[in-house]
């Protein structure tokens, strides 16, 4: 699962001739920060500010956001979390320049950054809402994932054992259809990025001064 990653910047959405973001966000985000999300509106590409973990219709806070940050695609439409957006068909992509996993050596994590070689944003399937939380309207997304255990890269990642997720990447040239599904099944779309097009490396923390167990997660 995905609960570390730095979005696109300012050149890859040049690069990837996308509007420009009209607001400021972090350069690295946890569960529960604000990050864009791009989507298609009447208007066409639109990026909103949304929170990185699921707020749906009937939470009484946004804490739900530190447990709801991925949905696996198999359970979309029977969770009731995720039930109603998905039957809505509230598709989105997180466009990141990285995310982060975690790689076991002697049973400690290492973070590890997963990048496109070609110094494009990935483009990571999402799940939106908009939500009224103590009066205030809350916009957030999930990445959706799927299963790894087959794939050369993903596999390696996350604790041992045979359970590995991967989050869904959109090809470029299949944006526009995952942004204008109008039927909740996106079997088509649940397949395992292309390795070749894909490196990975060991990115250690750097040290901050917050204190923060989703921050210190990962020993080096």
């Amino acid at each position: 699962m995905c609960a570390n990653f730095k979005p696109l910047t300012s050149q890859q959405i040049h690069d990837l001739g996308l509007p420009e973001i009209p607001f400021e966000y972090p350069e690295e985000v946890y569960p529960n920060y604000a990050t864009p999300l791009l989507f298609q509106s009447d208007q066409g590409l639109e990026w909103r500010s949304v929170n990185f973990g699921f707020i749906p219709k009937w939470a009484e806070d946004k804490t739900i956001g530190t447990k709801t940050y991925n949905a696996r695609n198999e359970t979309l439409l029977q969770k009731p979390t995720f039930a109603e957006a998905t039957a809505k068909c509230k598709f989105g992509v997180i466009p990141v320049s990285e995310f982060y996993e975690s790689k076991y050596f002697d049973n400690k994590p290492q973070r590890w950054g997963v990048r496109r070689k070609d110094g494009k944003a990935t483009f990571i399937a999402a799940l939106y809402e908009i939500a009224r939380v103590q009066d205030e309207i809350v916009r957030s997304a999930s990445m959706i994932t799927m299963d790894a255990i087959d794939h050369p890269m993903m596999k390696e990642f996350h604790e041992p054992g045979n359970i590995k997720r991967s989050v869904i990447v959109i090809p470029h040239e299949r944006l526009h259809e995952w942004l204008n599904l109008t039927q909740p099944d996106i079997r088509s779309f649940v397949q395992g990025f292309p390795v070749e097009e894909f490196e990975c490396s060991h990115v250690p923390k750097e040290r901050i001064k917050k204190a923060s167990s989703q921050l210190n997660f990962f020993d080096s």
